[in-house]
């Protein structure tokens, strides 16, 4: 599989050096509703399209060796939208997971959820938690699914906990590193992200992972999420390619 995703001769399918594949990928799924209103359909449409994007870009993410991709399914700004339209995103993210799961870990995909998940329903945490069980054990691409999740919202949630520590005398202050920080984030061990993907022509990072994109290449498309196929996935890829991460350093003829 991985040999026909590089070689193929079309002539709109980029080429990529496996030896160059970005460990984590960062999606903000943008432009469902600006997808649907483009078509005459009602917003809904398009949310549920860019749902079944989300399943081939997960496959193709894994394909290549893309290690962990995290993906922006619901914010903690997202509750401030119509309740009819967050009622819509909350029972699409339970069909979403009841009926592609299974395929996941059949596909030996891991999956996580990142966020206040204690703040969902009790119907949808039960379902989070039964689709972390199991897929623990699986060994391929981990999917990080961030459902109420905000950036900013994780940093004070990690903070509270590190100065719990600190005054339960867990830890001593001068055990708190960046290290240290990113191990107690919600994304653990795959806090740097290597190349965030923003679809739909919008050119912010809307509170989301915000420590963790502290080096982050940056990719934008016009193209709304629901038209997002494994072709961009490659395209993106290859333009990470191209970049030199210096990471504050110089690059050596500076």
């Amino acid at each position: 599989m991985l040999k026909k995703l590089f070689n193929r001769k079309r002539s709109d399918t980029p080429v990529i050096d496996c030896n160059i594949i970005p460990q984590h990928v960062a999606i903000i799924m943008d432009g469902n509703g600006r997808w649907a209103k483009r078509r005459g359909m009602p917003r809904s449409m398009g949310h549920r399209a860019g749902a079944d994007v989300l399943k081939e870009i997960v496959m193709a993410a894994d394909e290549i060796g893309i290690r962990a991709l995290t993906v922006y399914g619901f914010s903690t700004e997202n509750w401030k939208r119509p309740e009819q339209e967050v009622s819509l995103l909350m029972s699409l993210i339970k069909e979403y997971l009841n009926n592609n799961v299974k395929y996941m870990h059949e596909h030996n995909v891991r999956i996580r959820f990142i966020g206040f998940i204690g703040g969902l329903s009790e119907n949808l945490q039960k379902i989070i938690q039964d689709a972390e069980l199991l897929t623990q054990n699986n060994t391929g691409l981990t999917l990080q699914l961030a459902i109420n999740y905000g950036g900013r919202d994780e940093i004070v949630r990690t903070i509270r906990d590190i100065v719990k520590s600190v005054a339960d005398g867990v830890i001593t202050m001068d055990k708190i590193t960046e290290e240290y920080v990113s191990s107690q984030l919600f994304t653990k061990e795959f806090s740097d992200v290597d190349l965030l993907i923003r679809p739909s022509s919008d050119f912010r990072i809307s509170n989301f992972l915000l420590w963790q994109l502290a080096y982050a290449e940056f990719w934008f498309t016009d193209l709304h999420w629901p038209d997002f196929t494994k072709e961009t996935l490659l395209e993106a890829v290859a333009a990470y390619q191209k970049r030199e991460r210096r990471f504050g350093g110089l690059c050596d003829e500076e």
